[in-house]
C-alpha cells in the first residue's frame, strides 16, 4: 500500500508572512493565504479519505468469486449504512467514484511532495474519471493543475474535446487563446472551494447556500414559501435551495414543494431580472432531472415555475415537459397560483423588505 502521509503547509503560512507599510494589503494577503492553506489541508485529507474508501472496497471486492455482483452488493449495503450514519455524501454513485479513484490513481499519494504538479480537488478528479483515455486524462490533470483551471473550466474543456483538438491542430496558440476567452467567466469565482457542497458535507456542515441569494431574494423566497402553504391547495414544503448533483455539475433549486392533490413535485426558481429563454431552458432541465432522480411510482410529472422579482416584467413562466401540456391545462392550473396572485405577493414582500431596510437604516442613524 502506498505511503499517504500528508504534506501540510500550516507552518509555511506563518513563516511566509512579511509585514509591509500597507495594512489593507497585508490583511488581504493574510485572509487569502489562510483560505488557500486551509483548503489545501482539507482537500488533501478529503482525497485521502476517498482514496482509502476506494482501496478498502477494492480489497473487499477482490475476495468475491463473482466480483461484479459481489462488488455491487457490497457498495449497496455500504451506501445504506454510511448514509444513515454520516449523511448524503455516501451514495452508491459516490462509492463507485471512490473505487474508480483508487483504481485509476493507485500511486497518487506516493511521495506527494515529489509530484510535478499539486493535487487537484476531489471534484476535479471526479470529473477526470469521466475520461477513459488515460493519455487524455493525464494531460487534463496536468493542465488543470498547472493552469489552475476551475472545476467548470475543466468540465468545459473535457466536454469540448480540448485535448484532441490541441493534438490535431497546427495552431495550438490560437486554440488555447480561444479556450481561455470562452472559459474566462468560469475562472472568476475565487471562493469556489468555499461553496463546494462536497467540502461542506465532508466537514459535517449543512450546505450553506447564502452565497446564492441576495437579502431581497431570501426575503421573497421565505415569504413565497409561507404564501403557497397558506393557499390551501395541497402544498407541502420539501426543500429550500435543494442541491441536485449530476456527474458534471451541482445545481440548486430555490424552492421545492410536493402537491398531494396533484401528486407531483412543484419546483420554483426566482430571477431578479427579466425571464429569459435560458432561464426557462434551465427549469426544463431541472424538471427532467427531478423526474429522473426524485419522482416516485404513482407520482405525476413534475412542474416548474420561473418567477421574476421585477414585477414590471413577465411575472411567471410555467414549465412542463413536452407531452404533459394537456394535463397542465386541465388539472394543474386549478391548483397553481395565478399570475395576479404571484405579482401581488411579490410586490407586498418587496414593500415589506424595503420598509424594514429603512427602519434598520434609521436605527443606525
Amino acid at each position: 500500500m502506498a505511503d499517504i502521509s500528508p504534506d501540510f503547509e500550516q507552518n509555511m503560512f506563518m513563516k511566509n508572512f512579511s509585514k509591509t507599510d500597507d495594512i489593507v494589503k497585508d490583511m488581504r494577503k493574510i485572509i487569502e493565504t489562510s483560505r488557500d492553506t486551509a483548503y489545501r489541508a482539507v482537500n488533501t485529507i478529503l482525497l485521502q479519505r476517498n482514496w482509502l474508501i476506494g482501496y478498502r472496497i477494492s480489497e473487499e471486492v477482490f475476495l468475491g468469486e463473482d466480483r461484479a455482483e459481489y462488488g455491487a452488493n457490497i457498495i449497496s449495503k455500504l451506501s445504506k449504512t454510511l448514509t444513515s450514519e454520516y449523511g448524503k455524501g455516501f451514495t452508491k454513485t459516490n462509492l463507485y467514484n471512490f473505487y474508480s479513484f483508487y483504481r485509476e490513481y493507485p500511486e497518487i499519494f506516493h511521495s506527494v511532495s515529489g509530484k510535478s504538479s499539486p493535487l487537484l480537488s476531489w471534484t476535479h478528479y471526479r470529473i477526470l474519471l469521466q475520461v477513459n483515455d488515460k493519455r487524455a486524462r493525464d494531460w487534463y490533470e496536468k493542465e488543470a493543475a498547472n493552469q489552475v483551471w476551475s472545476v467548470r473550466t475543466l468540465q468545459r474543456n473535457i466536454s469540448s474535446q480540448y485535448y484532441y483538438r490541441m493534438l490535431k491542430t497546427q495552431k495550438k496558440d490560437l486554440v488555447e487563446k480561444e479556450m481561455k476567452e470562452r472559459t474566462a467567466t468560469r475562472q472568476q469565482d475565487r471562493l469556489e472551494f468555499i461553496k463546494n457542497p462536497v467540502i461542506a458535507e465532508f466537514l459535517g456542515f449543512s450546505s450553506d447556500t447564502d452565497y446564492t441569494e441576495s437579502d431581497l431574494e431570501k426575503s421573497i423566497l421565505s415569504n413565497l414559501q409561507k404564501f403557497l402553504m397558506e393557499l390551501g391547495k395541497g402544498y407541502a414544503f420539501v426543500a429550500r435551495q435543494q442541491h441536485i448533483h449530476t456527474e458534471k455539475q451541482d445545481y440548486y433549486i430555490d424552492l421545492v414543494f410536493y402537491n398531494y392533490i396533484l401528486k407531483c413535485f412543484v419546483l420554483i426558481d426566482l430571477k431578479t431580472e427579466k425571464i429569459s429563454h435560458q432561464d426557462v431552458g434551465q427549469m426544463d432541465m431541472y424538471i427532467r432531472m427531478y423526474d429522473e432522480l426524485k419522482r416516485g411510482e404513482g407520482d405525476n410529472p413534475t412542474i416548474g415555475i420561473v418567477l421574476c422579482a421585477d414585477t414590471d416584467e413577465d411575472i411567471a413562466r410555467y414549465s412542463v415537459m413536452h407531452g404533459n401540456e394537456q394535463l397542465f391545462a386541465s388539472k394543474y392550473k386549478l391548483y397553481l397560483p395565478t399570475e395576479e396572485e404571484l405579482r401581488a405577493e411579490i410586490e407586498t414582500q418587496k414593500m415589506m423588505f424595503y420598509l424594514q431596510q429603512e427602519k434598520s437604516a434609521d436605527k443606525k442613524h
